[in-house]
């Protein structure tokens, strides 16, 4: 009987941080009430390594949405700026809100701004997180060539 009581005690100390634990929820990385228009030019992101607003060839930018991915970890969407033909950089505007994507989305960007296109590899630690942004990629690749 003396155990007893502290074992339920610690039991209940234990299960509390369960009951209070809320899974992280996806964040934006942008606002999504100030969404630049569809031909306007974006403003440099930080997950974005190369983000010319200009081009001097003279060819024009087209922004163009992928479809946002639900995942097991969160929400995943990003939107392409094509100069051109060629992708000119890539933002995330949906991601889940973990430490594994944060460091794995400079990774991808510079990925597809090299192979300038949807294949690319995943980033071991973040595969959940790799294979929604490759499908977001290629949903936004598809629509602009619509």
């Amino acid at each position: 009987m003396k155990r007893a009581l502290p074992v339920v005690a610690l039991s209940i100390a234990g299960l509390i941080p369960l009951w209070r634990y809320a899974p992280s929820q996806d964040t934006p990385t942008t606002t999504e009430a100030a969404e630049p228009a569809p031909n306007a030019p974006s403003s440099p992101s930080s997950s974005s390594p190369s983000s010319p607003s200009s081009s001097s060839s003279g060819a024009a930018s087209r922004v163009v949405r992928g479809s946002t991915v639900t995942t097991s970890k969160g929400a995943v969407q990003v939107e392409v700026t094509f100069e051109g033909d060629a992708i000119g950089s890539v933002r995330m505007l949906r991601q889940p809100d973990h430490p594994q994507t944060t460091a794995a989305v400079p990774k991808l960007i510079q990925e597809t701004l090299q192979a300038q296109s949807a294949d690319i590899d995943t980033v071991s630690g973040a595969t959940i997180t790799s294979e929604a942004y490759v499908t977001s990629l290629q949903a936004a690749l598809d629509a602009k060539g619509s």
